[in-house]
């Protein structure tokens, strides 16, 4: 039977996106895509024209997949906590179900930086901007500390989140006993939530 055309789509972008956010995209020979996709090198030029135009398939799906998700995750993980540590579990789940997204993205800001901004400002920041909003509601009521940058805090977060999903197994080479990434999430998100509580009254 022959494969869907969709189906064989999806599967070079997955490949695409493990090789890219593995080797970059300069390191990776369009050969390489199509031979783990299991199709021909002239069925990939045939459905992206050139590694350029597979480049933008790629990072197009996974911001498609961004707009898709994020609301999603939020809409599940708001109901069983606090909002701030739904939105902060929202954003580790996203790239912890392939972290070959968070591999690409940080590949991408390091190779084609002001790129990548354009699309971040494009397609991610209604979504980065419900952190943002959260902290500042937040801090309207009285629950956050008021000397708090919201954007700053926003940015850095994902920053570390992205980190740690794309290279918190190896970095954790650093101490030992090794962090699992399981704990380094723990462990950053504790951080955040705490970096943000306005500090105790003394005792008297």
């Amino acid at each position: 039977m022959v494969p869907q055309v969709d189906t064989v789509r999806e599967r070079i972008l997955t490949e695409a996106t493990r090789l890219f956010g593995a080797q970059g995209v300069a390191g990776t020979s369009i050969q390489q895509v199509a031979q783990a996709a299991g199709i021909t090198r002239p069925t990939l030029v045939y459905h992206f024209g050139s590694k350029e135009g597979l480049r933008e398939a790629v990072l197009d799906a996974l911001m498609a997949h961004w707009r898709a998700e994020v609301p999603r995750l939020l809409s599940a993980a708001s109901a069983g906590g606090p909002r701030l540590d739904a939105l902060l579990l929202a954003f580790f789940d996203f790239f912890r179900r392939d972290p070959d997204r968070a591999r690409l993205l940080l590949r991408e800001a390091l190779d084609r930086p002001q790129e990548l901004a354009l699309r971040l400002r494009r397609d991610l920041q209604p979504y980065t901007g419900l952190l943002t909003q959260a902290i500042t509601v937040g801090q309207a009521q009285g629950l956050l500390r008021a000397d708090a940058d919201p954007h700053a805090f926003t940015v850095l977060v994902i920053s570390a989140a992205l980190g740690v999903v794309a290279t918190g197994a190896d970095t954790a080479a650093l101490v030992q006993p090794e962090p699992s990434v399981d704990a380094l999430q723990h462990e950053l998100i504790r951080v955040a939530r705490t970096s943000l509580l306005p500090p105790r009254p003394e005792n008297p």
